[in-house]
């Protein structure tokens, strides 16, 4: 087979069908070996059991028994071959076949060959015949030794139950079989007993498998139901028993007789639980607490649990506990079995109680995303030696994609190894398993599987044994003989076996297209030993059979064939075999087609939600039609409009009808439904049609009408007259009261009357005016509420009033006090106006708080002043705080009656409480909305202004949808100033308020004029602005716009178009919108205006171009047109014009663009072109023309012409008469000397050798720079001995041969055409000094030259320097190497001749004499030194060794710097 294998095969591991038993395979192999057996030898042991014969025989008997009749062992008889004789009378009988066809050779040969297959299928039915006996034998074997084969706990005889009488003793006994030994514990109503807990009251015994419980002197306390576990590691089983104790009548002379029975228990069941929602895998408890009255000590009832009215027994699936006062059912693993209606039964002897909530269990998460839910309900049926049926139910959630069939697992108990009994998923919810290994037990569990992956495992199943089910009854009714240990072994004859006969009532109880499953009665011939079968098939309109099980027979008579050809039909036949031979074939069963006989059941019918309670709604339909072995039905539920459906049950449910639970109140659901049979679920119903979860009139409670009013009082008598007063249920039966009734009777004497209805038709308010009432005669009254569901029970009577007519001057109470918005610092009362105004109207009211637990002294008043109006809010209350309030009403009299107090109310705000939130929609729809969690199913939002109901919806409108209500103003105004508030009824008070005052009203109508009428903001006006080529761009820039906006161009009231004359666009991404126009002409002169529009948003700018602005844009235009043209060809960027330079020269020059090679700039002035030696050339685009030390001769008219093929362009500078340029070129001066001034440094004062020198230093200086020098305030008059000039940035005045008369102050003055500056310094004292240093200068030692800095000689050369000396007096001369002195000799000749020449002379250098030489030179007044480097170098190193010449010149490099 080609193709992909299907990912659930990929790691599958596949096992032949032709050897489904291993064990069964091994034992044919060993007997098909050889065709007769011989004797066997003794075997001692477990390997015995496999030549035993088998037990059900009755002739001969296997059992060694002593003298005593005692069995001591086992006899097992020696099969032994054909003897000599029966081989004999084998081959005499062929003969006498052969002879008796003589006529042809080829007939006889034919019957000889009949002959021979005879004796084949004999000798085959003999080792199958064998193989069963072995086979038998070991499960014989097995039953009788316990340690091959355990078992759970059976009772033998089961506890019996007694009715005593007190005092008495009673002994309850049982029998258990069970390997391992079970473990016995005895229970008391289901708590275990525990004799050392109550010595001498409770015995037990174990002895030989007999256990007994022994109940001495029994007393009315063990009156109860008993029951004993036993319990192994198998399995757990419990029997049942009930001990009555009776007591005797007897005589009291205080109480008199008493009885038992004389006690009435009642019992109650409170603190239940309720609906229950869980998820697979998680552990769940369901509890209820039970009263039973009168409460006896030690009294324990009948508690039991049931599930869709089955009883739940304990397991490891379900833990029951019973504690005294509460029973408790704990479910440890929950599944989906586990959904279901569960009850409580409490059963005393005075009758019983019960309890029950449904349990819903929804699938665990998938291990893989979309796929399916676990199935659930795996059972084991028809279970035979190697065949058991499997089969499950179909999950509710089928993963988004339509389940592609099941995966079968089967475990062996004992192991924990899975084993996947199915190649291929099947789609029917039934599969046979085959292969068993008999006598071994296992479970099996299901796996579902869809185009997403698998899903997780179902519950496993029971466990359930592969074998006989006769045998497994026989092994549980009949008890085994004890085991010696020894077999003994005798030779006996078998008995001759009997050809089976027929198998009788062949049928084929299911057919699928995977598999048919065939089921038939044993032949009634079958002698003594036990039979096999084969089964054949053939395709219909054939006559070949083929068998099907060619290797292995069948033991059990049921068998499932796979591998059939789908679509084909197809007869079966069985025959039986034993040791005899081989029976005739069974009658054929009629032609089945493969194929699923069971049809997948119609789509249910007709589908009616009812509302049920406020999370819950009662779905009922129709039954599907004609469905054949329905399972069940599911449930889907959907929210209206979500398109989302989630499953209400997750295990099919048998009925028409099923309660949906956990649905959301105040939403609308749609159900449909689906029928769910073997063959698979079907199509859904139609949906229903919506319905509204809210409870139904009572809210599911069974009474519905309202519990009865209280707190009746008196407001108002008159002499005929009462006006009453009263507080309304606490409990109004799940509908809204619709009115009520008032009862009265007269008291005489302290004796009421009968009672009287004071109004026929009911009231709706909380207070009614009773008349026809007699004056002075007093009265009792009551009240009733009703609702829809009916008139509730009346109230208790009020106290006795007197009907007499109140006279006081001031007011009666108030009442009818409610309070409202309760948060945790404040809370808002209400109250209504007192019926008795007393002498003059009621003109204000105080309002009292106290603590509730407060003495009545704590009473205070909340406010000094008296308030008008029906409503007061009480702040700056303690959060957590209980409190209770009343009302007085005062007028001219005084202050009136307090009202009844209101109800104790904590300063708390609830969880979930919600606030009156203002909300402005897009269309400037002001409205208020305020939102309820706690909405119950007929609850209702009520709106009031100023806390009275708003009736007319002129002014306000209101929208209720769900948990959430809205009142819209119509058209908002100063008449909807006021207090607006929200009460849900139905609620534990849920209510807000909301203060509109005139401010908040003037907000939030701006806050509408926007929002109704929008505006596109706009983050620049409309503006106007000149393109290259002379275009205008009309433009502006909105914040932010649509796709879907949209522009209006309009100019003067007419809209303009696209064209060209006019270019529009709009940039959807920045906003920017803007016209381009070519030029502008007379005609566009006016008003241009952009609209803009966006949804209901809408904008405008506009820009006005009229008289000079226009003609100033258009000249604008013009000129921008013309550049355009004029830059096409070489052109001025920036006009001729000038720079002064601090030089004092002036610059010519302008910036120029799009010049190529070709281009010339020609120069004039004055019409005449100026001739320049150098070429006037572009330096980065800019031309210029330099003209230094400017005059007055250099005014003129200066033009340059810039000119090539494409065109010229001319730039001219008029410097005849401009002021401003001479101007300039003064400021520069004057700017200059101004900089030269301020950067001179301090005057200072040195000496020469001619004599004294002033000086200072400037940063900026050129020839223009004008100074002056004084002595004592007095320009000095130069002559040959003082001198004045500039040497660099240093100005300075020399006097030679300076005397006394020189001396005083002196000064230089910089002109800056401002005033100047001047630097000063004093010569006084100073000039002998002066002087004297002058001619040190002038005679002190020097070095004149002559030195080089760095001599380089070859080896052997001879050097000699010389240098001038200079100094009066002659100077001492010394010379040095390497900073120490040296002499002259032979090798280094010194010499210093007529003070004025020193020379330095070395006869044969050698490269000893490289280094630094200095001369130092000295007289008494001064010092100086010259140095100089000789380097010495050998010719042949310097070209073989560079390295070595390199770190000379190195060196060398290194006494340079030093020596600088």
């Amino acid at each position: 087979m080609s193709g992909s294998i299907p990912f659930y095969q990929k790691h599958h591991r596949h096992y032949d069908r032709g050897y489904r038993s291993k064990g069964t395979e091994s034992k044919m192999s060993q007997y098909q070996s050889t065709s007769r057996y011989t004797g066997v030898s003794s075997y001692s042991g477990l390997e015995a059991s496999r030549l035993s014969p088998v037990p059900k025989r009755a002739k001969p008997t296997y059992l060694a028994v002593d003298k005593e009749n005692q069995i001591i062992g086992y006899v097992v008889p020696i099969f032994r071959g054909f003897s000599d004789t029966e081989e004999a009378r084998v081959r005499n009988t062929s003969a006498h076949m052969a002879r008796r066809d003589l006529f042809t050779r080829g007939l006889e040969m034919e019957r000889s060959e009949v002959i021979s297959r005879k004796e084949a299928i004999r000798e085959s039915a003999e080792r199958i015949s064998l193989t069963k006996t072995i086979h038998e034998h070991e499960e014989h074997f097995k039953h009788m030794n316990e340690d091959s084969l355990m078992h759970a706990p059976e009772f033998v005889i089961k506890p019996r139950s007694h009715t005593v009488w007190e005092k008495q003793c009673v002994r309850l006994h049982c029998t258990v079989s069970g390997w391992p030994e079970p473990r016995v514990v005895w229970y008391k109503n289901n708590v275990s007993i525990d004799p050392l807990a109550n010595p001498g009251k409770y015995k037990l015994e174990s002895r030989y498998g007999v256990h007994s419980l022994e109940i001495n002197r029994c007393d009315f306390d063990d009156t109860a139901q008993y029951h004993v576990s036993a319990m192994n590691s198998k399995g757990e089983l419990s029997a049942y028993a009930s001990v009555v104790v009776k007591s005797r009548f007897h005589q009291d002379s205080k109480n008199g007789p008493v009885s038992e029975y004389g006690i009435t228990f009642q019992t109650h069941i409170v603190d239940n639980f309720g609906v229950s929602f869980g998820r697979e895998g998680e552990t769940m408890s369901l509890g209820c607490t039970v009263i039973i009255y009168p409460a006896l000590h030690r009294y324990q009832p009948d508690v039991q649990w049931y599930r869709d009215d089955v009883l739940l027994s304990p397991s490891k699936w379900h833990h029951m506990h019973w504690s005294g006062d509460r029973a408790t059912l704990t479910l440890t693993h929950l599944n989906k079995e586990d959904e279901g209606l569960y009850t409580l039964r409490v059963s005393t002897k005075s009758g019983y109680e019960t309890y029950s909530a449904y349990v819903f269990v929804r699938d665990a998460d998938a291990e893989l995303e979309g796929a399916p839910g676990a199935p659930l309900d795996v059972r084991c049926l028809d279970a035979n030696k190697d065949y058991i049926i499997v089969t499950w139910k179909q999950p509710a959630v089928d993963g988004g994609s339509s389940i592609l069939g099941y995966f079968v697992d089967r475990c062996e108990i004992g192991t924990t190894h899975w084993i996947q009994c199915n190649d291929t998923p099947v789609k029917f919810a039934r599969f046979p398993v085959t292969g068993l290994v008999e006598g071994r037990s296992y479970s099996f569990r299901v796996r579902a599987v869809n185009k997403s992956g698998m899903s997780r495992p179902s519950r496993v199943s029971e466990p359930v044994a592969a074998m006989d089910p006769a045998d497994r009854a026989r092994m549980r009714g009949s008890t085994s003989a004890p085991w010696t240990g020894q077999i003994i072994v005798t030779e006996e004859e078998p008995a001759e076996g009997v050809v089976p006969g027929r198998p009788r009532e062949l049928q084929v109880t299911e057919a699928t297209k995977n598999y048919v499953v065939l089921s038939w009665n044993p032949p009634g011939e079958k002698g003594l030993e036990g039979v096999m079968y084969y089964v054949e098939k053939c395709v219909s309109g054939t006559d070949s059979w083929q068998r099907v099980n060619t290797e292995i027979p069948v033991r059990s008579p049921r068998f499932a064939l796979f591998d059939l050809a789908e679509g084909k039909s197809y007869s079966f036949r069985v025959r039986c075999c034993n040791s005899a031979g081989v029976g005739e074939p069974s009658d054929p069963t009629e032609a089945t087609t493969v194929g699923d006989k069971l049809d997948i059941p119609s789509a249910p019918g007709k589908v009616i939600p009812t509302r049920n309670t406020d999370t819950s709604v009662v779905v009922s339909w129709e039954a599907s039609r004609d469905a054949r072995e329905l399972v069940g039905y599911y449930i889907e539920g959907s929210v209206v409009g979500s398109n989302v459906w989630e499953p209400c049950n997750n295990k099919p449910v048998n009925a028409t009808r099923f309660i949906c639970h956990g649905l959301m109140t105040g939403e609308k659901y749609v159900f449909r439904v689906r029928a769910v049979n073997a063959a698979g679920i079907s199509q859904f119903s139609q949906e229903s049609e919506a319905v509204e979860v809210k409870a139904a009139i009572g809210g599911g409670i069974p009474h519905a009408s309202p519990s009865p009013p209280y707190g009746i009082t008196v407001l108002e008598c008159v002499h005929d007259s009462m006006v009453l007063a009263w507080k309304q249920p606490n409990f109004i039966g799940g509908a809204d009261i619709t009115g009520y009734f008032v009862d009265y009777r007269e008291v005489i004497d302290g004796v009421p009357g009968k009672w009287h209805e004071a109004n026929i038709k009911s009231i709706s308010e909380r207070a009614y005016r009773v008349s026809d009432l007699k004056e002075n005669k007093k009265y009792q009254f009551q009240v009733r509420a009703a609702n829809m569901a009916g008139v509730g029970i009346p109230s208790l009577p009020s106290d006795t009033f007197l009907c007499e007519e109140w006279t006081i001057a001031v007011p009666g109470p108030p009442h009818d006090l409610l309070l409202r918005d309760v948060r945790n610092d404040s809370l808002v009362l209400l109250w209504k106006p007192p019926v008795y105004q007393g002498r003059d109207p009621v003109s204000g009211y105080y309002i009292d708080i106290k603590e509730a637990d407060a003495p009545e002294e704590a009473w205070r008043g909340v406010n000094n002043k008296a308030t008008e109006k029906t409503y007061f809010k009480i702040n700056n209350l303690n959060e957590g705080e209980t409190y209770v309030f009343r009302v007085r009403a005062q007028n001219k009299a005084g202050v009136g009656k307090t009202s009844d107090i209101t109800e104790p109310v904590p300063a708390l705000t609830k969880p979930g409480t919600k606030e009156i939130v203002v909300n402005v929609d897009d269309d400037g729809v002001i409205s208020l909305n305020f939102e309820c969690c706690d909405l119950k199913p007929d609850s209702k939002f009520v709106w009031s202004k100023n806390y009275e109901e708003i009736t007319d919806t002129s002014r306000l409108s209101v929208e209720t949808k769900g948990n959430k209500s809205k009142a819209v103003f119509n058209t908002p105004a100063e008449e909807d100033i006021g207090i607006y508030s929200c009460l849900v009824t139905h609620t534990d008070g849920a209510s807000s308020s909301y203060n509109l005052n005139e401010e908040e009203l003037k907000k939030l109508l701006e806050i509408s004029h926007e929002h109704k009428f929008p505006i596109i903001p706009l983050k620049s006006e409309l503006a106007v602005e000149m393109l290259e080529k002379g275009k205008v761009r009309f433009w502006l820039q909105a914040e932010k716009m649509s796709a879907n906006g949209k522009i209006d161009y309009v100019f003067n009231d007419n809209a303009l178009s696209q064209g060209e004359k006019y270019k529009m666009n709009f940039d959807k991404n920045s906003g920017v919108i803007e016209m381009i126009m070519d030029s502008l002409t007379p005609a566009d002169e006016g008003t241009f205006t952009f609209q803009l529009q966006d949804g209901k948003a809408t904008n405008q700018s506009s820009l006005v171009l009229i008289g000079d602005v226009f003609k100033e844009l258009q000249k604008e235009s013009e000129f921008q047109r013309k550049e355009w043209f004029r830059k096409q060809g070489p052109h001025f960027i920036e006009y001729l014009g000038y720079e002064v330079t601090p030089e004092c020269c002036v610059i010519l020059k302008c910036k120029v663009g799009n010049i190529k090679k070709e281009t010339t700039a020609l120069w004039s002035k004055d019409g005449r072109e100026i001739k320049s030696d150098q070429h006037l050339g572009f330096t980065e685009g800019v031309l210029k023309l330099e003209i230094a030390q400017i005059s007055k001769k250099d005014s003129g008219v200066y033009e340059v012409v810039l000119k090539d093929d494409r065109g010229k362009d001319t730039s001219t500078l008029n410097l005849t008469d401009q002021g401003n340029f001479w101007r300039s070129c003064l400021n520069v001066f004057l700017m200059f000397s101004l900089l030269a001034a301020n950067s001179s440094t301090p005057l200072k004062i040195t000496s020469t050798d001619k004599g004294i020198r002033l000086y200072t230093f400037v940063s900026y200086y050129n020839d223009l720079l004008q100074v002056t020098w004084h002595y004592k305030d007095a320009a000095i008059a130069f002559s040959d001995r003082i001198k004045s000039g500039v040497v660099g940035d240093q100005l300075w005045l020399q006097i030679t041969e300076p005397t006394e008369k020189d001396m005083g102050k002196y000064a230089i003055e910089f002109h800056d055409g401002k005033g100047g500056l001047r630097r000063t310094v004093e010569l006084c004292g100073q000039g002998e000094t002066v002087f004297s240093a002058a001619i040190a200068e002038k005679n002190r030692a020097r070095v004149a030259g002559g030195l080089p800095d760095v001599v380089t000689i070859q080896e052997g050369k001879a050097l000699c320097l010389t240098c001038n000396i200079s100094g009066d007096p002659a100077p001492e001369v010394t010379w040095l190497k390497n900073d120490r002195e040296i002499t002259s000799d032979d090798h280094c000749i010194l010499k210093f001749e007529s003070g004025k020449f020193a020379s330095f002379t070395i006869t044969a250098v050698n490269t000893s004499d490289t280094g630094k030489y200095s001369i130092l030179v000295k007289n008494k007044y001064g010092t100086e030194s010259g140095d100089f480097t000789v380097s010495v170098f050998i010719p042949e190193e310097q070209t073989t060794d560079t390295k070595t010449c390199l770190k000379q010149v190195d060196w060398i490099d290194t006494m340079l710097r030093y020596r600088k």
